[in-house]
C-alpha cells in the first residue's frame, strides 16, 4: 500500500522533468534496492516509461543499505556525509544508483503542490510556510543550544578546552615540532662533520 502510494506520488512527476524522462528511459530495466536492515527493503525499477516501487527480495543492479535516517539524508540530497562515514553503503553497479538517486531527486514531490491538491491554493501555502518557518526555528534553537552546550562544557564546567586556548596550544605543539626537526637535522649535520676525516 505505502509502496503503491510512494510510487504514483513519484510518477506524477515524469511528465514535469525532461531529464526525469530521460534518466527514465536510461535506466529501463535496471533495480535498486534501497534496504533498512529490519526495517524494510524496497526495491526501485525503472521500466523505461514509469517508476515502479515494490517490497521484497528481488535481486537489483545496485543497492543502498543504511539507517533510515541516513538514508533519508542521502535520497533527499541534503548531504552525503552519511556515505562518507561509512553509515550508507552502496553495493553493485555504483553509476546505477547514482542515476537513480538523480531521478530520485527529480521526482521528489512539492509537499505544497500536493497539499494543494487536497486542501486548496492558499491553506497548502499557510501550512507550507508554517512548516518551513518551524523547520528554520528547530534548526536556529538547535545551533544555539550546541553552541551554548560548547561554551558552558567549556568555559564553566572545564571538561573542554576553549577553541583559542586549544588552537594556541596546537600551534605551539607545531612550532616545538619544528624546532625540534631543525635541531635533529643540525645535530645530524654536526655528526657528519665530526665523523669526515
Amino acid at each position: 500500500m505505502l509502496a503503491s502510494a510512494l510510487e504514483n506520488l513519484l510518477n506524477r512527476g515524469l511528465p514535469r522533468s525532461v531529464r526525469a524522462r530521460e534518466l527514465c528511459a536510461e535506466l529501463g530495466g535496471r533495480r535498486l534496492a534501497v534496504e533498512a536492515p529490519a526495517v524494510a527493503r524496497l526495491v526501485i525499477e525503472s521500466d523505461g516509461v514509469a517508476v515502479r516501487i515494490r517490497r521484497g527480495e528481488a535481486p537489483a543492479d545496485a543497492s543502498i543499505v543504511g539507517g533510515p535516517l541516513s538514508l533519508l539524508i542521502v535520497g533527499g540530497g541534503l548531504s552525503r556525509e552519511p556515505i562518507t562515514r561509512g553509515e550508507v553503503e552502496i553495493r553493485g553497479d555504483a553509476e546505477v544508483a547514482g542515476k537513480f538517486q538523480e531521478l530520485m531527486r527529480l521526482l521528489s514531490p512539492d509537499v505544497e503542490e500536493e497539499l494543494s491538491l487536497v486542501l486548496g491554493d492558499v491553506p497548502a501555502h499557510r501550512i507550507g510556510r508554517l512548516a518551513r518557518g518551524a523547520a528554520d526555528w528547530a534548526g536556529r534553537a538547535a545551533a544555539t543550544l550546541w553552541r551554548d552546550l560548547g561554551e558552558y562544557a567549556s568555559h564553566e564546567r572545564r571538561d573542554l578546552v576553549p577553541r583559542p586556548e586549544g588552537e594556541g596550544f596546537l600551534r605551539g605543539v607545531d612550532a616545538l615540532r619544528e624546532d625540534v626537526d631543525r635541531f635533529a637535522a643540525r645535530l645530524e649535520q654536526l655528526e657528519r662533520r665530526a665523523a669526515a676525516p
